[in-house]
């Protein structure tokens, strides 16, 4: 049974381009992966956060580097 992900425990980290609103989407690497979260909501109660394998979290950066997530 896996165990619950301690939040609190983890180091997130954000882009270097958000500055310091406070309004953006932070990281923290896990040993299953990659999860994300908004920083505006962090430590709420019932905080809503989105995990990914390894192999997710890097296809995803990969077609950003590559741009396909650019608008037209």
């Amino acid at each position: 049974m896996e165990q619950p992900l301690d939040l609190a425990s983890l180091r997130w980290f954000k882009s270097s381009y958000s500055g310091d609103q406070g309004a953006c989407v932070e990281i923290a690497h896990t040993p299953a992966g990659v999860v994300v979260r908004d920083s505006k909501q962090n430590d709420q109660p019932g905080q809503q956060i989105f995990q990914f394998t390894g192999a997710e979290w890097q296809a995803f950066v990969d077609g950003a580097r590559n741009g396909e997530f650019d608008l037209p």
